[in-house]
């Protein structure tokens, strides 16, 4: 059954087919030979039943809400605002890249929405003040990847629609391991600026500061409001997505008139798009989810691999490998949704707290969106800034290094994710 349905998945990735038609064909296959006793009829309702969950509202919501922003002046805002206070000190421009990008990961959720949003105007003020094309880039798009850390996040989203999850409890925990990551390649940046002597910016005056601070109080309400919002209890993550949708067309074609009514086809086409693909996926990980489950092919594979009585230390390291080279062939929400539903059970028998459980997991996919051969960041990064694979690749070993470290913290310190539930 096993070689069944991994052999199918293979043959049709090999024939370069999109990756919803093995996510489909190969538990299709694993009915159809070995359980005959099933109606195919029932696959179609689990397609359905995929991507019936509420939460799911919530995903085009947010995916509008950002490309509404990324339409308007919100990057824009927020890169003079973080370089007025930080653009003075060693690696300054560095260290504003890695700050906008988290903030901007909170309106968008998306690490390839940031390597655009950030990538673009900011590239070329690291190369003018003597950054290489590797170490710029490799800046740009191991900073974008807070964007699945910081709320909102989709692949939160889906960690949650697998799992059954609290959304708000997720984007909570995910604030703590997104700033760490932010500190350390801050650090960084900070220490390889006086290694490389990279020139220093003129210090902003006050009155600067302030200017940028009044232009930017905009954008900075919307991470602010979501974030408030789902942690009081005010309303929920499906609302605030709502809510998100509102602030931005307010945000944008009233208040900086910078998105105009004719420009909503586009974005709207835009979000299509992307939530259709998501979707798309989500049900196919469903179907697929649903056979291996009836199958208990989960329950074989944790056995084969960690025994019968794992300790919680072993399934986590165990989670971890399993994510990072599964996210760096495919794409990190196909992970989510196959593999989750294959360790979650075994972690909660285990006594692993699944929102601890599930930052793990979306660290993970955050590191396989930038590590080689397959990162979908590093393949944006090439699109984005015109440059060949390797001189893209060059620049990631550093961050992937820290990304790893930080892992190795979450794992060991669990309140990092849990302070603030």
């Amino acid at each position: 059954m096993v070689p069944l349905l991994l052999g199918t998945m293979f043959f049709f990735l090999l024939l370069n087919f999109p990756m919803v038609v093995p996510m489909v064909a190969a538990p299709l296959a694993v009915i159809i030979f070995f359980m005959p006793n099933i109606d195919l009829a029932m696959s179609i309702q689990q397609l359905i039943a995929g991507v019936s969950a509420q939460v799911l509202l919530a995903v085009p919501m947010f995916i509008l809400a950002a490309d509404i922003m990324c339409a308007g002046q919100t990057t824009r805002r927020l890169l003079d605002l973080v370089e007025t206070f930080v653009g003075h000190i060693h690696g300054g421009m560095a260290i504003t890249t890695a700050a906008t990008c988290t903030i901007f990961g909170a309106i968008s959720g998306s690490t390839q929405a940031t390597v655009v949003a950030i990538g673009k105007p900011m590239r070329n003020r690291l190369l003018q003040l003597g950054y290489t094309d590797s170490a710029a880039s490799g800046l740009i798009i191991n900073s974008a990847i807070i964007a699945l850390l910081i709320p909102p996040s989709i692949s939160m989203i889906m960690y949650a629609v697998v799992t059954g999850s609290s959304v708000g409890d997720l984007f909570i925990a995910g604030v703590g391991p997104g700033l760490l990551i932010l500190l350390f390649f801050a650090v960084y940046s900070y220490f390889y600026a006086k290694w490389k002597k990279i020139p220093l910016q003129p210090k902003a005056t006050g009155s600067q500061r302030k200017s940028a601070f009044i232009k930017a109080i905009g954008p900075i309400g919307f991470p602010v409001i979501i974030f408030v919002g789902i942690y009081s209890g005010m309303f929920s993550p499906t609302e605030a997505s709502a809510i998100a949708v509102g602030y931005a067309l307010i945000l944008e074609m009233l208040i900086f008139r910078t998105v105009k009514v004719k420009d909503l086809h586009r974005i709207g086409l835009s979000t299509a798009v992307v939530t259709c693909a998501v979707y798309i996926l989500v049900a196919g990980g469903q179907l697929f989810s649903w056979v291996i489950s009836y199958a208990k092919i989960p329950q074989m594979l944790t056995t084969a691999i960690l025994g019968t009585d794992p300790t919680a230390l072993k399934i986590l390291v165990t989670v971890t490998v399993f994510f990072f080279i599964g996210c760096m062939f495919v794409d990190s929400l196909v992970c989510i949704i196959i593999l989750s539903p294959i360790f979650f059970p075994l972690a909660m028998k285990a006594g692993i707290d699944p929102i601890h459980l599930g930052i793990i997991i979306t660290l993970q996919a955050a590191i396989g969106s930038v590590s080689p051969p397959f990162g979908c960041n590093i393949f944006t990064g090439i699109a984005i800034f015109n440059r060949p694979y390797l001189d893209i690749v060059k620049g990631i070993p550093p961050y992937l290094a820290m990304l790893i470290a930080v892992t190795v913290i979450v794992i060991l310190c669990p309140q990092l994710s849990l302070f603030l539930l």
